[in-house]
């Protein structure tokens, strides 16, 4: 059995090796909150070794970012970051990479005035459309791993002692992304050959649709002509593998814009904006939704749909068996990072260009007429649960079960 240090050691490794890949001469930027500073040093050590020529460390503070919505005037929301757009623009068009640790507490901006939170997410995303475009297109290495914070380990287990509750989070998150296994490097070159297996018999099929029907769920969701599944396993524009987030569990691929119709129900809640949204249901015609209810952050929801135009319609089609690692662990994380790998999921926003046969070499306006979303937002749900069934409609209207009961058929 690997002792704490050792998992850690391990967990190091895999965000630089697995996930960004550090390449020598290559610079690392490394977002976190500052109470992820164990995890970030060490993460820098083992970047260096790796070759990296900088590595480049951005803080952030929950009670600093809290206590700037609370207090700041309505006017420091709509003043867009220019700033930080242009350098992380600037750093990824010279080749660095970026690592994101997560570590926010899910009810962080719960009471906010909701205006304030939309606002700095529309400016916020329109400073960082190139940047953001870059990511999208998989121009750059990017990857998201977590850290456990007191504030999300109390949210992910409240009946726990309190002295208790940031180790139990940290042995669900070592043994969900492998780090504690002796070789967690070759254990994730494994997984990553069975999704790959995954997607080859998808893209071989060519679905022309696929047919969701769940409790509170019947939705019929087109696939674009040239669509491509994927796994979070990527290359970047300069040939060099990533992962885009550690774990991983899901196959997916990007839907025709205009092409879902139905209803379709959360199984899982959503942590968007510092918030927390729960069993909410969309109807969608025509691709986008036209109605929505939520039991838990209506006005959050409200918020995200409203974002852009695109911000209503779907740019991800994911899909996750109920008997993974993460679902059958029992523990909701109410983070999308981990949620995502426990259940099918949508998202709403933009698509990824590299899910289409040359999109990345494709302008806006192309991908438009191919029917791929854009938007400046871009957000999981998770839909997914053990009586899911999903059949894959071929183009003679045949239909073929691809899930059965929430796990492959």
């Amino acid at each position: 059995m690997l002792s704490f240090k050792q998992k850690l050691e391990n967990y190091a490794l895999l965000a630089v090796k697995i996930g960004v890949n550090i390449q020598p001469g290559q610079t690392l930027v490394l977002n976190a909150d500052i109470v992820a500073a164990e995890l970030v040093r060490l993460i820098v050590r083992k970047a260096y070794e790796a070759g990296a020529k900088l590595v480049k460390v951005n803080y952030t503070d929950e009670f600093v970012t809290r206590t700037r919505y609370d207090l700041a005037p309505a006017s420091s929301f709509l003043e867009p970051p220019k700033w930080q757009a242009d350098e992380l623009e600037d750093l990824a068009r010279n080749g660095a990479a970026i690592l994101t640790v997560i570590s926010a507490n899910p009810d962080l901006l719960n009471g906010v005035e909701a205006s304030r939170i939309s606002d700095h997410q529309r400016t916020a995303g329109q400073a960082m459309a190139p940047y953001r475009e870059m990511m999208m297109n998989n121009y750059i290495s990017w990857s998201g791993i977590a850290f456990p914070s007191p504030s999300w380990a109390a949210k992910v287990f409240p009946d726990a002692p309190p002295e208790e509750q940031v180790g139990l989070l940290w042995d669900a998150i070592f043994k969900a992304v492998r780090a504690d296994q002796e070789n967690p490097v070759e254990a994730w070159s494994m997984h990553l050959g069975g999704l790959k297996q995954r997607c080859d018999l998808l893209n071989a099929r060519k679905y022309r649709q696929l047919h969701y029907t769940a409790p509170g769920t019947d939705l019929t969701i087109e696939l674009p002509e040239g669509h491509i599944w994927c796994q979070a396993g990527a290359v970047n524009g300069r040939g060099v593998s990533f992962l885009a987030n550690i774990p991983t569990e899901e196959v997916f691929t990007a839907p025709l814009k205009t092409g879902a119709n139905g209803k379709v129900s959360s199984t899982k809640p959503l942590s968007y904006g510092g918030n927390i949204i729960d069993r909410f249901t969309l109807t969608l015609e025509n691709g986008k939704v036209t109605d929505f209810t939520a039991e838990v952050g209506q006005e959050a929801l409200a918020s995200l749909l409203a974002m852009d135009e695109g911000a209503a319609y779907f740019g991800e089609v994911a899909l996750v068996p109920y008997h993974s690692p993460i679902s059958e662990s029992g523990i909701l994380y109410y983070t999308t990072l981990y949620d995502e790998n426990a259940s099918c999921h949508l998202a709403l926003g933009a698509a990824y260009a590299f899910t289409l046969q040359e999109g990345i070499s494709m302008t806006k306006e192309q991908l438009a007429d191919k029917g791929m979303n854009q938007s400046l937002t871009h957000v999981d749900f998770m839909m997914g649960s053990p009586e899911m069934n999903i059949d894959g409609i071929t183009d003679d209207g045949t239909a073929e079960p691809i899930f059965r009961a929430g796990n492959w058929a």
